[in-house]
């Protein structure tokens, strides 16, 4: 059965079946037609009533499976539904044909070679086995007939005029006729099903085929799409990059013109060169942040080696204890068991501390408190840097590790900042297979999470586990 149902249901059984419907009314009207010639040609030797009830018969249950054709089309209904009701189509007709050639003359009648028609229709809309099955019934069908009326089980009904009366009864032609029927019946079951299946199998291979392309175009469209997306943010970085280097120095070309036309007294000079000294250091630090997320993205294999992280964190934080101690800020950490050591660019696992513990310290008010945490579990690193600064607002914080964003809070806090500072964080973590979150609360405070896969390192190479308070 699996073979039938390997084109879609709803394009091949539900298709098939109809147009079966519709051959078994033509055959019927047919049928209607030929009676009554049949009949004054035989000189009114067929049993008109009996063969009209037979195909009254058949017109009943070929409109009870056009209703049932009709509703079964749909996902709703089972492949297998369809199935059994090819099944019984073909072996409906079958009979009814059997019953159609009692009536009119049996071995008598020529038309025999209908159950051919029959099986070849049933091997070419169904599979192989099925049309060995409709071979075998419709031999066995002609074949009880013919014993059954040659012994009298059944009344023999005569063509008169048209085959010897006693014909019927005798075993040569009885076998004959039953050895033609199983050897034409099996022939054209084998052919046609054989051809039929070749083509299925084509028409599964094209399916397949088709299909294979719908998913390659998706993914081409996704690609496309992606590239894209890349392509525009791109564009949009390189806007804001020329924009964030042009800044300062058109403010120090500014600040130099000024002097030149001698427009700036005397008393104010230092002023103006303090002012153009600060834009430079400006620059500088954008360039800088710069070049370090173009590091954070593409960083260099050779450069790969064990890192502590608590010790990283330690150093860090000497570089930060004096301005730590400006804010009289209350900083604890709190390193947990286990070697937090992860293979990398001890540089780079520097730019991401640094970068979230100098945020916490900056927008963190005198006397605030800043909490670090740091702990192995699972095979992860797992780092914490929580704060109880200005916080961040819920409309900004899916924005806050793109490229030059800072927000407005952070803006009225301190107007220098390059806003690649989380930037570099996330691109740092995602380049060594980790990733950072953020949560966040306005007034009350930011906690940064990261987490890095504990990989792999020489064991001799890494620094003593530390724990403790700060």
């Amino acid at each position: 059965m699996s073979e039938i149902l390997r084109v879609p249901v709803d394009r091949a059984l539900a298709e098939r079946m109809r147009w079966l419907v519709g051959l078994r009314w033509v055959a019927i009207a047919f049928g209607v037609v030929f009676l009554p010639v049949a009949n004054w040609w035989l000189g009114g030797a067929l049993p008109t009533g009996a063969l009209a009830a037979t195909l009254a018969g058949v017109a009943l249950y070929n409109g009870a499976f056009y209703v049932l054709t009709h509703r079964m089309v749909g996902a709703a209904t089972p492949p297998e539904a369809h199935v059994w009701l090819m099944h019984a189509q073909i072996l409906c007709d079958l009979v009814a044909l059997t019953a159609i050639l009692h009536f009119a003359g049996g071995l008598e009648n020529p038309f025999s070679v209908y159950y051919v028609l029959v099986v070849a229709v049933g091997s070419i809309l169904m599979t192989k086995r099925d049309g060995y099955l409709y071979a075998a019934v419709a031999t066995l069908l002609w074949g009880g007939l013919l014993v059954a009326e040659a012994q009298g089980w059944l009344a023999h009904h005569n063509l008169t005029g048209f085959r010897l009366p006693v014909r019927y009864q005798e075993p040569a032609h009885i076998v004959a006729e039953t050895l033609v029927l199983a050897t034409s019946s099996l022939g054209v079951a084998v052919i046609g099903s054989s051809v039929i299946e070749q083509l299925r199998e084509g028409e599964a291979r094209l399916l397949q085929s088709n299909m294979s392309c719908e998913v390659r175009a998706d993914q081409l469209r996704d690609l496309n799409d992606r590239l894209q997306e890349l392509d525009h943010s791109r564009s949009l970085f390189i806007r804001l990059v020329t924009h964030e280097l042009r800044a300062p120095v058109a403010a120090i070309k500014s600040y130099l013109r000024l002097i030149l036309d001698g427009y700036v007294p005397e008393e104010r000079f230092m002023e103006i060169v303090e002012k153009s000294e600060q834009r430079a250091g400006d620059q500088l630090a954008l360039i800088e942040d710069l070049l370090d997320l173009a590091r954070a993205r593409e960083p260099k294999e050779d450069a790969i080696q064990p890192v502590n992280l608590a010790d990283v964190l330690r150093d860090v934080l000497d570089l930060m204890d004096a301005r730590i101690h400006d804010q009289r800020l209350e900083v604890h950490v709190d390193i947990g068991a286990g070697e937090p050591v992860v293979a990398a660019d001890p540089a780079h696992m520097k730019q991401v501390w640094m970068n979230l513990v100098s945020n916490a310290v900056k927008y963190t008010p005198e006397g605030g408190r800043v909490v670090i945490s740091l702990y192995v579990r699972d095979g992860e690193i797992l780092g914490e840097v929580a704060d109880s600064g200005i916080g961040i607002a819920p409309e900004e914080l899916e924005h806050i590790f793109e490229d030059f964003f800072r927000t407005e809070s952070a803006k009225e806090v301190s107007r220098q900042g390059t806003g690649l500072g989380l930037s570099i964080v996330r691109g740092v973590l995602e380049r060594y297979g980790g990733s950072v979150c953020a949560e966040s609360q306005v007034g009350v405070g930011s906690t940064f999470r990261f987490a890095l896969p504990q990989r792999a390192v020489r064991a001799e190479a890494a620094s003593p586990q530390a724990a403790g308070r700060r």
